[in-house]
């Protein structure tokens, strides 16, 4: 009987547990959302938005990847996955350079080396972390496929999305206030850089 009633459970409720679920597993500190915070302490906010908006768009390419059964195809192919990790690597390593000697924010006249929409978008396509967490929370939610059709979930994901790089972006840039000073500025960025290497190697733990 218990089963039967929370097989019925009214569909909103299925939406704030999936909502709950997301913000929890795809929310926490991974190399894109770190690397987003990052970009918004050390280059303030209007200039991290193309970056911020290239990881968003990445990231939801990463939700239909998965939700399409795609992802499962493309690590099959000997040789992809591992190359998709070296890559990501060597990004990720130039994304903490760029964050480690970005000079302070009254100085920065330069916006040459700014992160980019294109760079925010392979980051986010090859984050194992999106993978992982996306696929775990999809796995989690098929159970109520019959109260929460899928293109809702993909909807409320997307949004979810969309949410949480804007929030750990509004959180770098409370960093960003303190990065005209030289001294904070460079302690912050270094601090923030090495976070990205770290996260994105615990991500990349099997």
């Amino acid at each position: 009987m218990a089963g039967e009633a929370l097989s019925e459970a009214p569909s909103w409720q299925q939406l704030l547990a999936l909502v709950l679920a997301a913000a929890v597993v795809m929310g926490s500190p991974g190399p894109a959302t770190i690397s987003v915070t990052a970009i918004g302490a050390a280059f303030g906010l209007r200039p991290s938005l193309r970056y911020t908006s290239g990881v968003v768009l990445g990231t939801t390419a990463v939700l239909l990847v998965v939700a399409a059964g795609i992802f499962g195809m493309l690590v099959s192919v000997p040789g992809l996955a591992p190359l998709l990790t070296v890559a990501s690597a060597v990004y990720i390593l130039y994304l903490a350079f760029r964050i480690a000697t970005a000079p302070p924010l009254a100085e920065d006249g330069n916006t040459a080396g700014r992160p980019t929409f294109l760079g925010g978008f392979l980051l986010a396509v090859a984050n194992p972390k999106a993978y992982v967490a996306i696929g775990a929370v999809l796995a989690g939610a098929s159970a109520q496929a019959d109260v929460v059709g899928l293109p809702t979930r993909l909807l409320v994901l997307a949004a979810m999305i969309v949410a949480i790089h804007a929030l750990w972006l509004l959180a770098g840039t409370v960093f960003a206030r303190l990065l005209h000073n030289p001294l904070a500025s460079r302690i912050i960025n270094l601090i923030f850089a090495a976070t990205l290497v770290l996260t994105t190697a615990l991500a990349a733990l099997p």
